[in-house]
């Protein structure tokens, strides 16, 4: 069987026929796609932790982190490194291979840069992939970034060009594809997808995967969330998403983005087992791992693991590195912390 062509030419009318597909044939299609390009049977393991959270100045209607809404979320300030590294090694000890960092800022400041780079350092060193999202990046934040070791900046662009106005108005399409065209330039990869449920219609699901699959490069990695409606967000009272149209979606993302490892991310708290089970054999193939993502439930990592033995799935497996070159790694990127002799202001956000 010959592998899919990668393509980058997709039209609505294309993808509009892949959603209008019976539902068995998509699903045999993407699951066909799927095992030309990955094991069928591992799925890449992540943990988010929130390292800044609350008072961020967007105004994305879905967000319980924008200062716009009272949720009722606690504003805190920039985790210490010491701290973020201690919650990286328990990602680790429970599976994880990846270390998903996430801050509630529009662009992170120039005080809170070194910290951030630190962090970076500190977790790569444990032999953990390393990802962040900071908000939007300038050219030299993000070569700075790269040269700290970050594998993946996570950017989203939540949906369509043309529904994006109805979710957020304080910063434009055009500076989310800015951010991820200068990710790419640095050399880094990129995790890039959106959020399903929040009264988009079929063609702006169709519109956000063509953004998708016509980069470039498609992004590494595609999370595909669904929304999680919080109180105190103008999206509280949204319509859910009918779980077929979410696996779907999922199922058109395997097909037009091949070789990107798709995650089922948000709202799989709410998803029973046969949905989960389902978005599998769609051709997710990425979770996040553990209780929480940034500020909303998720299943537990134990929960995780025993529905991954009844489907016969296994994580994916990491490269590790000599634990000695580890630990002088992490001991390094403390040693900097101390010598920086940047203290930072706990009266800011």
């Amino acid at each position: 069987m010959s592998a899919t062509a990668t393509r980058h030419d997709w039209t609505l009318a294309d993808v509009r026929a892949l959603f209008e597909l019976p539902f068995n044939d998509l699903l045999f299609q993407a699951q066909t796609v799927h095992r030309q390009h990955f094991d069928p049977n591992r799925v890449q393991v992540s943990t988010l932790l929130s390292i800044k959270t609350g008072a961020c100045p967007e105004d994305c209607k879905y967000c319980p982190q924008s200062g716009h809404y009272n949720t009722g979320l606690d504003k805190e300030k920039l985790m210490e490194v010491e701290k973020v590294l201690k919650a990286a090694e328990e990602a680790k000890a429970i599976g994880s291979t990846r270390f998903c960092m996430g801050a509630a800022w529009k662009h992170p400041s120039a005080k809170d840069m070194p910290y951030v780079l630190q962090m970076v350092k500190g977790v790569k060193a444990l032999g953990l992939e390393t990802c962040m999202t900071l908000g939007k990046l300038d050219r030299e934040q993000t070569q700075a970034l790269a040269e700290a070791g970050l594998d993946y900046y996570n950017h989203n662009l939540d949906t369509s060009p043309e529904y994006y106005g109805n979710i957020i108005t304080t910063r434009t399409y055009a500076d989310r594809l800015e951010t991820l065209s200068y990710v790419r330039d640095a050399g880094m990869k990129i995790c890039s997808g959106g959020i399903l449920g929040m009264g988009e219609s079929v063609d702006d699901r169709a519109g956000l995967l063509i953004q998708l699959a016509n980069l470039p490069e498609h992004p590494e990695s595609v999370p595909i969330n669904m929304l999680v409606k919080v109180k105190g967000t103008p999206l509280a009272e949204e319509k859910d998403v009918d779980p077929f149209d979410f696996i779907r979606t999922l199922a058109v993302a395997r097909i037009m983005m091949p070789k990107s490892h798709v995650r089922l991310s948000a709202g799989r708290e709410q998803m029973n087992e046969q949905m989960q089970s389902l978005a599998f054999f769609a051709g997710a193939n990425s979770i996040f791992y553990g209780e929480k993502l940034l500020t909303t439930g998720n299943p537990q990592a134990e929960k995780d693991m025993l529905l991954f033995k009844r489907l016969g799935i296994k994580p994916e497996e990491r490269e590790e590195h000599d634990d000695e070159v580890h630990q002088a790694a992490i001991e390094q990127a403390l040693i900097e912390q101390k010598n920086s002799a940047l203290f930072y202001d706990a009266a800011s956000a």
